[in-house]
């Protein structure tokens, strides 16, 4: 597979492809808490306050938004332990100017984990986010053949078994901190250990795990499943762990979507994700999963509106109580918004 270079240019040219699916909003009224969402101006493509206001007003009742580090803002004029700390500044004055109806009122920055001086990069990003600042992700996903993905991770080998790392995970839980992470599912073990090795941290676990669909993992979907699914229920007996649903319609999930001539419907959506959603939601229970968008990543193969109306359909079956666990009240609590 050749490695498609240009994914975040061509995000630019969706809003008309992404315009041939349209659909009636399912249950306009019930709250949401967007726990993951990304902005940058990267490649002459603009995902800011703007973007992102175009889409959470596109029909649900999106209330709250947090931010999630992805190497944006950086400060050029600090030393490079600091640097990301501008990423943390310069989105909490973002969130300062929007007036929109989805207000953005938390913010995951990115600080390397195995500094010795973390706690002095944690005091500059508490600073910098004026109240927003909730946690760190220091990400740990890592592939064997990186040149086969779109978007390949760039953890650090052997991160989770890393004792500076684990001495710097135990720390955000010292300090009320969550500790947020973006994985591939052939790494769920190691983060199980992790998990073990630091009780007193909130662990988040993004995107399910990213179970991979291209490269050497085109047509294993069944057994990466099977495998999936027992590591899956071996993470969830660690109750420091919770869990996004989320960020599966990435090029890298193996879909295809994003190359197709039209995007897919919710129908569509339900019928391949159900599977792996109801059984992250079987083993972990409501209360330690929470929805999410991962946009505009996940917008290179699916809209906002359709997603949410997929994850409705998908949440159809839960009690009350349950859906406002996972359209809200998880994420609220998780990162104390």
């Amino acid at each position: 597979m050749k490695v498609d270079k240009a994914w975040i240019p061509r995000m630019a040219a969706r809003d008309d492809w992404l315009a041939q699916t349209t659909e009636n909003i399912i249950e306009p009224e019930r709250e949401i808490v967007d726990p993951h969402h990304h902005l940058w101006v990267r490649h002459g493509y603009v995902y800011e306050m703007a973007e992102l206001q175009a889409d959470t007003s596109s029909g649900h009742n999106v209330v709250e938004t947090v931010y999630m580090e992805c190497r944006s803002y950086y400060d050029p004029a600090s030393s490079d332990p600091l640097a990301p700390v501008g990423e943390t500044r310069q989105v909490a004055a973002l969130a300062r100017t929007h007036t929109g109806p989805a207000r953005l009122t938390g913010i995951v920055g990115f600080a390397d984990l195995r500094n010795p001086d973390l706690d002095a990069v944690l005091d500059a990003h508490v600073a910098a986010g004026q109240g927003l600042f909730k946690g760190i992700r220091h990400a740990g996903a890592r592939d064997a053949e990186p040149e086969q993905l779109f978007l390949p991770g760039r953890g650090p080998k052997d991160l989770y078994s890393d004792p500076d790392f684990r001495r710097g995970v135990a720390r955000l839980g010292a300090r009320g901190l969550t500790y947020d992470t973006w994985q591939y599912h052939h790494q769920l073990p190691a983060f199980t250990d992790l998990a073990r090795a630091v009780p007193g941290t909130t662990l988040v676990l993004d995107h399910l795990s990213t179970p991979l669909g291209v490269g050497r993992f085109s047509g294993q979907r069944d057994s990466i499943f099977a495998q999936w699914k027992d590591d899956i229920a071996a993470l969830a007996e660690c109750l420091n762990v919770v869990a996004k649903l989320g960020g599966m319609a990435m090029p890298d999930n193996g879909w295809g979507w994003h190359d197709r001539s039209q995007p897919p419907g919710s129908d569509e959506f339900v019928d391949v994700m159900a599977p792996w959603y109801h059984h992250m939601i079987a083993c972990f229970g409501a209360r330690r999963c929470m929805f999410e968008s991962n946009f505009p990543v996940d917008r290179i193969s699916i809209s906002y509106p359709v997603l949410w109306n997929g994850l409705k359909k998908i949440a159809a079956d839960y009690s009350e109580k349950e859906k406002a666990a996972l359209f809200s009240s998880t994420a609220r609590r998780v990162y104390d918004l």
